[in-house]
């Protein structure tokens, strides 16, 4: 899973958000597929830019993820670097991408189900429950002081 932070988690919110509003979503585009809804958020990129970027390598998003090299600065790979310091593995990518983290469906509101990755409603709660679940993560590394209670004199 990936690595719990709160720019990650909202980057899927707000993708999530995104996508239930009305957002261009099409599963076979780069710049509006599951990750690019998610790099339009990171990036500020619009879908065509993100399109643009992606056609300097071939491949899907997951392929792009896992032929990554932080060396090379092929704008695509500039793309994943920036999924990466969010707190992604190629992985993470992978599964973002086809709906698959078995984690992730089997906290899905309702318990587990298969999503189809092309569905805009799946990758809205996709990307919903994978936030939920990382900020459940993140709180539970969050030590919180105890606090002394004072006697009243």
């Amino acid at each position: 899973m990936a690595y719990p932070n709160i720019q990650l988690i909202e980057a899927l919110r707000k993708a999530a958000k995104n996508l239930a509003n009305g957002a261009d979503y099409s599963w076979g585009h780069h710049g509006s597929c599951n990750c690019g809804h998610l790099l339009q958020v990171v990036t500020r990129l619009n879908k065509n830019e993100i399109l643009e970027h992606a056609q300097t390598v071939h491949g899907e998003w997951s392929e792009i993820a896992e032929d990554y090299c932080g060396v090379t600065n092929a704008p695509a790979y500039l793309l994943v670097s920036k999924l990466e310091k969010l707190g992604l593995t190629p992985t993470d990518i992978h599964n973002l991408e086809y709906l698959e983290d078995r984690t992730v469906l089997e906290n899905l509101p309702g318990g587990f189900r298969w999503l189809k990755r092309n569905i805009r409603e799946h990758v809205v709660v996709y990307f919903e429950t994978m936030a939920d679940m990382l900020e459940d993560e993140l709180l539970k590394k969050i030590a919180i002081p105890e606090v002394a209670i004072l006697e009243e004199i």
